[in-house]
């Protein structure tokens, strides 16, 4: 994995976003897509997969795992898959990097498994908290033991005799969903699992795509294991994640106009969509479709003038991993903008709540932290140096916050936007952004 210390964005003030982009493949839906395809009978093609380091660390995993995996080339994905009980002990802990999907999603995946496991990951992801997952698995019988501090690595002890179970999730998290019910697939009985807001559905969506019953009503999944998955073809649309912070910039810099295609509009995926247009932003939805049971659409947005706003809880799970670009926006808003009910941002790559609100502040914005929320007031970005501590989502956040910054804003510890967006720089400074990414030789140059 690349050393998230490497690579320091620079961004100039002024640019406007314009034209017509397709940002890459839904992360989420590319990680489940492999997942279930190796767990499948007979062979799955995935297209529009995305190339980033964190699909590609499950990726390698299952392949560790004795799973027959083809590319990734443009994109296309060959997986043969091996069953629900066709995985083999891997020789190696399976090391995921920085994706906590990766990690999450697995651990109720090899709790079934016949072998030991252990999974691990880089300095970031081995400090993030894992409890959340591992408690309610070992409710199931799953045997997972973490640190002392409830972080990774997870060693998992095979053999487990996992029994379904009804869980009521405390806090809404579509990857703890998502871990319970992959046990689910192996444990005797029914697993549901019950949420207290809507999450992401992807993986539900996904097993039923596979052939897997899965029965859905008023919040609560169920599933019961020992069914079969069966192999198909997969297209994973954009990722509105991505297309985030497009909409974001299009929104806040004068003169733009932008058209970002075949954007997956899955239904607890559009809070950014929702807050946005709450706060005045012209955003056109286009030629909307479904492709492999996912909704997928256009998306065209020109700048407006944007207000604070009291963010609805509601709307928090279903635009949590987009924040970060929400808090530029509310930056360049007209008054204050609330946030609240939003702790699971703590406890993301970085403390997404307070590593944004340091940064806004060094940038000239009134942003103070709360314990599950921020307060943003409206104003002006200077310029100056901040540290996006290895967080993909934050190096891209304030990023297009020089569109409206008044003097260069440097980013450091970027080299994990990979990890989500492949190309970022390339593509956003194509559409306008004024950017560069200085490596450390670069910066040690005098850059």
């Amino acid at each position: 994995m690349t050393d998230p210390q490497d690579v320091t964005l620079r961004v100039e003030p002024g640019g406007r976003l314009q034209g017509c982009c397709r940002v890459p493949g839904d992360k989420s839906i590319s990680h489940r897509a492999i997942m279930l395809g190796a767990l499948a009978e007979g062979d799955t093609r995935i297209t529009g997969f995305l190339e980033g380091e964190d699909c590609l660390a499950t990726l390698k995993a299952f392949r560790a795992m004795g799973v027959e995996i083809k590319g990734p080339e443009h994109g296309e994905v060959h997986v043969s898959g091996v069953g629900l009980h066709g995985l083999k002990a891997p020789q190696r802990p399976l090391d995921v990097g920085n994706s906590g999907t990766s990690m999450r999603l697995m651990a109720g995946l090899l709790s079934g498994q016949a072998f030991d496991s252990i999974l691990t990951g880089d300095a970031s992801l081995t400090r993030r908290p894992m409890r959340r997952v591992t408690e309610p698995l070992a409710r199931m019988g799953a045997r997972i033991r973490t640190s002392d501090e409830g972080t990774p690595p997870l060693h998992i002890q095979g053999r487990a005799s996992l029994q379904g179970v009804d869980y009521r999730m405390p806090i809404a998290s579509a990857q703890v969903k998502s871990s319970l019910l992959l046990a689910g697939l192996y444990a005797q009985g029914q697993t549901c699992v019950t949420e207290p807001a809507p999450t992401r559905d992807h993986t539900e969506r996904m097993l039923s795509g596979f052939g897997y019953r899965v029965q859905r009503h008023d919040g609560c999944v169920c599933l019961r294991g020992e069914g079969r998955l069966q192999g198909g073809a997969i297209d994973v649309p954009a990722d509105i994640s991505s297309a985030a912070f497009f909409l974001v910039g299009a929104s806040i810099a004068a003169d733009c106009q932008l058209r970002l295609e075949h954007v997956g509009m899955n239904p607890t995926r559009t809070g950014i969509i929702d807050i946005l247009r709450l706060m005045g932003a012209h955003i056109q939805v286009e030629n909307p479709r479904e492709v492999g049971g996912e909704p997928v659409a256009d998306l065209r947005v020109q700048s407006a003038p944007l207000r604070g706003v009291r963010i609805p809880p509601e709307l928090v799970p279903l635009a949590i991993d987009e924040f970060p670009a929400l808090f530029v926006a509310a930056a360049c808003a007209q008054g204050e903008t609330v946030l609240t009910d939003a702790e699971e941002l703590r406890v993301k790559e970085s403390d997404r709540i307070q590593v944004m609100a340091e940064g806004l502040n060094t940038l000239g914005i009134q942003a103070r932290p709360t314990p599950d929320g921020i307060v943003i007031e409206g104003g002006s970005f200077t310029g100056g140096t901040v540290n996006s501590h290895g967080d993909h989502r934050v190096a891209m956040s304030f990023a297009m916050a020089g569109l409206r910054a008044q003097a260069p804003i440097r980013i450091l510890h970027c080299a994990n936007v990979n990890t989500s967006f492949p190309g970022f720089v390339d593509l956003a400074a194509r559409m306008g952004l004024h950017i560069q990414q200085q490596d450390i030789q670069q910066q040690e140059g005098g850059a």
